[in-house]
């Protein structure tokens, strides 16, 4: 289907006007109790939480009486266009949520509803943030991943570095303490993955239009499919994580260029 053009997000002010409102909802929902009738007509039928508030869910739906994926619920709650897509947050951080949401079972999701209203107002068109969210889900993916997927996610480590490298004005071949200390989990994949990322050059353009988004898709499969132990609160913890940078990186005045991925869990 053919996304419209988004209306400007209200803000995460907006945003948490309106959660205060459904949170009443939800809770109605997880415990099927009914939410009083806010309608005027006392004649009405009282309103059921299902009516005032989606469920979530895996995949796209069509309109909220089908339930909701996060980014969807997401795009409610920031007053916009029902969409998967909504342009209140950063489109990596997106398919990232898209990604966890769509991973975990049903009785794990409900643990990414306190996050949503979070990603609300976190757009930024830094190549910064999206350099720093694929570095995030590859490190976390590295260590447990399966053997074959290492390879792949220990150069995505190196090519993420590659581009903050680039951005903070260091040396390119150097590391994060972070990167290198996940890097000296899997020597094999680490030594592979300098012998064939030593040539490799994207565009910044390419790197957020094809090689981050290529990233994240592993990094989550990788997590998902896992032999470790709670791989689902694992994506739970990288989405509240990666939200947590994206806060540091787009919303405060302070944050600094130097800014590298350090103390990831």
């Amino acid at each position: 289907m053919t996304e419209q053009q988004a209306k400007p997000s209200p803000g995460p002010s907006h945003a948490r006007r309106r959660w205060g409102m459904v949170q009443m909802a939800i809770a109605a929902q997880t415990m099927k109790i009914q939410v009083p009738n806010v309608r005027e007509d006392m004649m009405m039928p009282p309103i059921t939480a299902p009516e005032l508030m989606p469920v979530l869910s895996r995949g796209k739906h069509r309109n909220p009486r089908r339930g909701a994926c996060f980014m969807e619920m997401a795009s409610f709650l920031a007053g916009e266009r029902w969409s998967d897509h909504p342009a209140c947050t950063h489109p990596l951080l997106a398919d990232l949520a898209r990604l966890v949401n769509d991973s975990v079972t049903d009785r794990l999701r409900p643990r990414l509803i306190p996050l949503i209203p979070s990603v609300i107002g976190l757009t930024s068109d830094d190549v910064h943030v999206d350099a720093a969210i694929a570095l995030r889900s590859a490190l976390a993916a590295l260590p447990i991943a399966a053997a074959p997927r290492q390879n792949v996610l220990a150069t995505a480590v190196i090519r993420c570095e590659h581009v903050l490298a680039e951005l903070y004005g260091r040396d390119r071949d150097s590391l994060s303490a972070q990167s290198r200390q996940v890097l000296d989990q899997v020597p094999e994949a680490g030594a592979w993955a300098r012998s064939c990322s030593s040539g490799l050059r994207a565009s910044r353009r390419t790197f957020r239009a094809q090689i981050a988004p290529h990233i994240l898709n592993i990094a989550v499969e990788g997590i998902a499919l896992a032999c470790a132990p709670d791989v689902e609160q694992r994506l739970v913890d990288l989405l509240a994580a990666t939200i947590a940078d994206c806060q540091a990186l787009i919303l405060t005045d302070a944050a600094p260029k130097h800014w590298v991925a350090a103390e990831f869990a």
